[in-house]
């Protein structure tokens, strides 16, 4: 049922929102295509600008894997399937369908809601358990943002679940004694090499794990005299899933360090800090921890929309965390459940410690990506559902000191939460929150509006997240069937950017006029030519999203 409701809420208006320049590329990547086809430095029509999302059924999985690894910063193997996935859909007006592209991540985040069932009620040997972590999965806002993403970070967190799913088993059998289940370490290792080759981040999971077992040894080596229980044939599996996990992982290594030469790609999370930039990582990892089961559309444009959203999201979690805290302490006084909450709460804290590790002590500030946090995402989530657990069917010795009512009320508060997820994944859904970074129908509805001759639009280009950007423009205009007339301008800019100005300058001599010139996320000065176009006031046209610009109307 969680499943079917999950799904259902992953496919709902799936195509809606516009892509953004992180989708484009696993369009194109996964398509077997790459962006050095397209023209830099002159004017180019929207089709030329598209053509790298034309299907390409020459293309093989050889493609897909060599243009990944030398233009881009990610491993294989979600681009591959999503290679085999988008070939049973066909195109869309002569372009890869962003049904096709979505549907698989809608998928595969589907499938993490009968996964994490099974994380639950192995961790806590409770269907219960599992049962409410399947709930709040199927409607968790962060879950249905991750998975309409057409990106692979719903991938990642379904190995994620996995990992974590061998990681209780082997540490029940750690404090029994007993040696792990060969087929449980091969399952283990072969989950860590595929959560590998989906995201390098996945090795952040690994390193909580890591921290979660060491001080699971350090407990067990205070609380026994026997120093050689750390070589006992428990522990020894352990260590062979670590070795194997490590061989895994060095695959990559070197296609990791020649990725290290591309930083253009991630400069974004990286920057000096000046002032309350100092606690704004703070704000952003509790906001994304907060997302995992609220979200109201606190982003939206409207005061008399935000303030009352903001409220009702503050009240909500004045109420919430102490019923939730209440549970996971009640749950820590049941022997049988305390080592399953510490290692699950263990795997969390120690992921939020690492992205504040990144982002105050290396200077990659984690943080400003909300779905980086796939890392810990599914251990909130069975957290959740074993203190929900706790609401909805109490413990005897709860009920026998005279907390009988709370049981019932306990069930109301559990679906009131869920409700809570329930709504906020619709506001997901309408674009209401985790909005898209970049509106290209906005823009391209501001340029029909405003300008009725042909038209170039001009941005400086460093990588193909810029190529990116125009992209989304381009493929409002041809999916529209628009009758604009619109050129595309990608000035590259190096480290000197009077070479967008060069590149900008001698396409301006060569158009006829009049035309409209519209600057997009032009990062450079203003060219000379551009000078004898006269400027127009732009301040009471609206701001879009993820598009700066100014307009030049050339006579």
């Amino acid at each position: 049922m969680w499943f079917i409701i999950g799904f259902g809420l992953r496919l709902a208006n799936l195509t809606a929102k516009p892509p953004w320049t992180d989708e484009f590329s696993t369009l194109v990547f996964s398509l077997g295509n790459n962006f050095l086809g397209v023209p830099l430095d002159r004017a180019i029509a929207a089709d030329i600008l598209l053509q790298p999302l034309q299907p390409n059924p020459a293309a093989s999985i050889g493609d897909v894997i060599h243009n990944l690894v030398t233009q881009d910063t990610h491993p294989p193997l979600y681009f591959v399937l999503a290679y085999l996935w988008m070939k049973v859909f066909p195109s869309e007006g002569g372009l890869v369908s962003l049904v096709a592209a979505r549907s698989l991540p809608a998928f595969i985040g589907a499938i993490s809601i009968p996964g994490v069932y099974v994380l639950g009620r192995v961790a806590f040997r409770s269907p219960l358990v599992g049962n409410l972590a399947a709930a709040i999965m199927a409607v968790s806002p962060y879950a249905i943002f991750l998975s309409q993403e057409a990106r692979h970070y719903s991938l990642a967190a379904l190995w994620v679940i996995g990992s974590l799913t061998c990681l209780v088993i082997a540490t029940r059998h750690l404090q029994n004694r007993t040696p792990l289940p060969m087929w449980l370490a091969i399952a283990w290792v072969e989950i860590n090499a595929l959560g590998f080759a989906t995201h390098y981040f996945f090795s952040l999971t690994l390193c909580t794990e890591a921290v979660v077992l060491m001080v699971l040894a350090w407990h067990q080596k205070q609380t026994s005299i026997k120093f050689s229980l750390l070589f006992s044939s428990s522990w020894q599996r352990i260590y062979a899933v670590a070795i194997g996990t490590l061989v895994a992982s060095l695959i990559w290594l070197p296609i990791f360090l020649e990725n290290r030469n591309r930083d253009n790609l991630t400069e974004w999370i990286r920057g000096a800090r000046e002032g309350l930039d100092w606690i704004g990582p703070i704000f952003q990892a509790l906001g994304t921890l907060i997302t995992m089961i609220s979200l109201l559309p606190v982003e939206s444009a409207q005061l008399l929309v935000v303030i009352p959203s903001g409220l009702v999201m503050l009240i909500f979690f004045i109420w919430a965390v102490p019923i939730l805290v209440r549970g996971i302490k009640v749950q820590l006084q049941q022997p049988e459940n305390r080592m399953m909450i510490q290692v699950l709460a263990g795997v969390a804290i120690s992921a939020i410690a690492l992205f504040f590790i990144f982002t105050y002590f290396l200077g990659i500030d984690l943080t400003r990506g909300a779905r980086y946090h796939f890392i810990y995402f599914p251990a909130i989530i069975v957290l959740l559902g074993a203190s929900l657990a706790v609401c909805w069917h109490p413990p005897k010795e709860l009920i026998n000191k005279g907390i009988g009512r709370w049981g019932i009320n306990g069930k109301k508060a559990a679906i009131l939460i869920w409700l809570m997820a329930f709504i906020s994944s619709i506001t997901v859904l309408c674009n209401l929150g985790y909005q898209k970074y970049y509106r290209p129908d906005l823009f391209v509805q501001l340029l029909q509006q405003i300008s009725p001759v042909p038209t170039l639009i001009a941005t400086t280009h460093k990588t193909h997240v810029h190529t990116g950007e125009m992209m989304g423009i381009a493929r409002e205009i041809k999916l529209g069937n628009s009758p604009q007339n619109t050129l595309f301008l990608l000035a590259h800019q190096d480290q000197d950017p009077n070479t967008s100005n060069i590149a900008l300058e001698n396409t301006l001599k060569t158009l006829p006029r009049p035309f409209d010139l519209w600057l997009v996320n032009f990062h450079a000065p203003v060219a000379a030519a551009v000078k004898t176009c006269v400027m127009s006031d732009t301040a009471s046209l609206p701001n879009v999203d993820g598009y700066e610009y100014q307009l030049y109307h050339c006579q």
